[in-house]
């Protein structure tokens, strides 16, 4: 991935509310429903948080009848940890070398 998407997913979790919404999902999938009331946002205010966090890929959505069903997609996540440790990390780390300066 290029660095506009790296900032596009960066960018999903940006927001206080998607990440209480990362938060609320940490144990497991629920449905918006119930994810409405734990952070006591409204159907509108819940659903533009979702399309982002799902158009990032952090978060997977299903469809169980009426119902829409929300995940973390730990594949993504994964990903996501790995695009920020690339940013992160220092050139010493990434290419092995000591690093350390004479004391």
């Amino acid at each position: 991935m290029g660095v506009r998407e790296d900032a596009r997913r960066i960018k999903a979790l940006s927001d206080e509310s998607r990440l209480a919404v990362m938060l609320a999902l940490r144990h497991g999938e629920k449905c918006a429903c119930t994810l409405m009331t734990e952070l006591g946002i409204s159907q509108p205010t819940l659903s533009h948080h979702m399309r982002i966090l799902c158009d990032s890929g952090l978060v997977s959505a299903r469809k169980d009848g009426k119902w829409v069903l929300y995940s973390i997609s730990a594949l993504e996540t994964a990903s996501f940890r790995s695009m920020i440790a690339s940013y992160t990390k220092a050139e010493t780390e990434a290419a092995g070398a000591g690093g350390k300066e004479n004391s």
